[in-house]
């Protein structure tokens, strides 16, 4: 990530050097808190746990919905399983767009019931 301040050419330095090492350098012009991929992560994993929480639809059927519509190989939940429910359970409460309804769903019958995602062998769903 680049301020203002930094030389363009040492950030396109860091950017090659990144990229030699093995890793997939993304670059950012600016500060942005969350990069680029939890800015386009937590809106969708918010709106799906809003679905769900808010009684709208099943998981598996928002799940099913976005996979059919995007081609991706997971579904919010099937991610939110990987990363693990007590992650975003804290982004909920302490973040500065977390929903406490969405929150309360999410402890009352997920956390409290030590369904904490794939780590756990159980979130969303059932793993073995």
């Amino acid at each position: 990530m680049g301020t203002p301040e930094t030389d363009p050419a040492v950030f396109d330095q860091i950017v090659r050097f990144a990229g030699d090492i093995g890793m997939v350098p993304i670059p950012i012009h600016k500060e942005k808190a969350g990069y680029v991929l939890n800015t386009l992560l937590v809106p969708l994993l918010n709106a799906a746990m809003g679905l769900a929480g808010g009684g709208y639809a099943e998981v598996e059927d928002i799940d099913w919905t976005w996979r059919i519509a995007t081609g991706a190989p997971m579904g919010p939940f099937q991610i939110l399983d990987m990363i693990g429910l007590t992650t975003p359970y804290n982004i909920l409460t302490h973040g500065p767009s977390g929903d406490p309804k969405i929150a309360a769903w999410l402890k009352e019958n997920y956390i409290d019931k030590g369904k904490l995602g794939v780590a756990t062998g159980e979130g969303f769903y059932k793993y073995a």
